[in-house]
C-alpha cells in the first residue's frame, strides 16, 4: 500500500506540473485569442510567430531577441567566472574554503527580489546608465555562484596530482589549464552554462529592477506588461511551447551524453 500510495503521489505531482504546460501546447494549435477556448485546429499562431504578422508585433520579437541574446552573453562570461573562481575556492584550505562556500550560496538562497533591489541600488550609488549592460552584468552577478555549484563536483572528483604532474614535465599554468584542467572540467562547465542560461532566460526580478526606463523588454517583463493590459498575446503560446520543447531536448542529449560517458569510464 505505501509503494502504491508513493507512485500515485509522484504522478499526481508530475500532472499538476506538466499538465499546464500541456494545455498551453495543445492550444497552441487553435486560434482562439481566449486560452481554453478551441475553435478548431489552426497552425495559425505559429505562421504568425515566424512571419512577424503577430498581434504583438515587433515587440514580441524584440523581446525574445534580448532575452536570448542578454541569457547567452550573461551565461558565457558566467562560466568563465564561476570555473575561475571554483578553481580558487577548492584551492583554499580548512576555515577559508568553507567560509567562501559559504558566501558563494547566499545569493543562490537569497530572494531574487532583493538582489534585483540591491543592484538596482548599487547602478543607482555609481551612476551606471541603466539599460542593456546594467542588465548583462545583473545577470552575470547572480548566474556566475550556479556555475561555481556545477564545476566545484569536478574538482573533487579529479585526481589533483593530474595538474602538478603537468607543471613538473614542463607546462605553463596557462597550458595546464587548458590543456588539463578544462578537459577534466568541462562537463560540469556545460551544466553550470547551461543552468545559467535558463536562470538568465527565466529571471524577472532581477531585470525588472535593472533595466531602466529605456523600453528594454525581456520575456518575461513582456510577459508581465502584456498581463497586466488585461489578457496574454496568443502567440505567447506556441513560444512557450517551442521553448520547452528546446529545453526537452537539451536534457535528453545531455543525459544520453552522461550515460554514454559513464558507460566508457566502467
Amino acid at each position: 500500500m505505501k509503494k502504491v500510495l508513493a507512485k500515485c503521489y509522484i504522478w499526481l505531482l508530475l500532472a499538476m506540473l506538466y499538465a499546464p504546460l500541456l494545455f498551453i501546447a495543445i492550444f497552441s494549435f487553435t486560434e482562439s485569442r481566449v486560452l481554453g477556448n478551441w475553435t478548431g485546429f489552426s497552425t495559425k499562431l505559429y505562421t504568425n510567430l515566424f512571419s512577424g504578422g503577430m498581434n504583438g508585433g515587433p515587440s514580441l520579437l524584440a523581446a525574445v531577441e534580448n532575452t536570448l541574446l542578454i541569457a547567452l552573453i550573461a551565461a558565457v562570461f558566467s562560466t568563465i567566472l564561476g570555473t575561475v573562481a571554483a578553481i580558487g575556492i577548492f584551492n583554499l584550505k580548512g576555515r577559508k574554503r568553507q567560509a567562501m562556500q559559504f558566501l558563494n550560496n547566499i545569493p543562490m538562497i537569497n530572494p531574487d527580489i532583493i538582489t534585483g533591489v540591491s543592484l538596482f541600488l548599487l547602478f543607482v550609488f555609481l551612476k551606471f546608465s541603466q539599460g542593456y549592460v546594467t542588465v548583462i552584468l545583473a545577470h552575470i552577478t547572480f548566474c556566475t555562484p550556479y556555475v561555481v555549484l556545477s564545476v566545484m563536483p569536478k574538482l573533487s572528483q579529479m585526481n589533483p596530482n593530474i595538474y602538478e604532474a603537468a607543471l613538473d614535465l614542463g607546462a605553463t599554468p596557462g597550458v595546464a589549464l587548458r590543456k588539463v584542467l578544462i578537459p577534466e572540467l568541462r562537463p560540469g562547465m556545460i551544466s553550470g552554462f547551461i543552468m545559467a542560461f535558463t536562470m538568465s532566460l527565466d529571471d524577472f526580478a532581477v531585470t525588472f529592477f535593472t533595466r531602466g526606463t529605456i523600453g528594454l523588454d525581456t520575456l518575461s517583463t513582456y510577459i508581465y506588461t502584456d498581463a497586466r493590459k488585461g489578457g496574454l498575446t496568443p502567440e505567447l503560446r506556441p513560444l512557450m511551447t517551442l521553448i520547452f520543447l528546446l529545453v526537452l531536448v537539451l536534457l535528453i542529449i545531455i543525459n544520453i551524453r552522461r550515460a554514454k560517458s559513464d558507460n566508457i569510464a566502467k
